[in-house]
């Protein structure tokens, strides 16, 4: 019984494959570039706070992109969680 769940939460529906992470889209390079540089430019600022814009705006973005576009149910939660966890932490 639980065999038969965790392989419909982590089956991909468009491959048939188990899947649990994927390589970065365009969004969450664009997300992983702002972080590293928002931890190399540490300072407040204009840059600094472009950044952050930047970082968690395309977080948003991903994890709305996973929870209508994501291949398992496992990817739709990991986006939830991460949108939750963001607006959560905005407000």
């Amino acid at each position: 019984m639980m065999s038969q769940f965790l392989q419909w939460f982590f089956r991909s529906r468009t491959t048939g494959e188990i899947t649990i992470a994927q390589a970065p889209n365009l969004v969450l390079w664009v997300v992983i570039v702002a972080g590293a540089l928002r931890w190399v430019w540490p300072s407040p600022g204009t840059v600094a706070s472009a950044l952050d814009i930047v970082f968690r705006g395309g977080l948003v973005v991903w994890a709305l992109d996973e929870i209508f576009r994501g291949v398992n149910p496992w990817r739709r939660c990991l986006g939830a969680g991460v949108l939750i966890y963001e607006l959560a932490t905005m407000l």
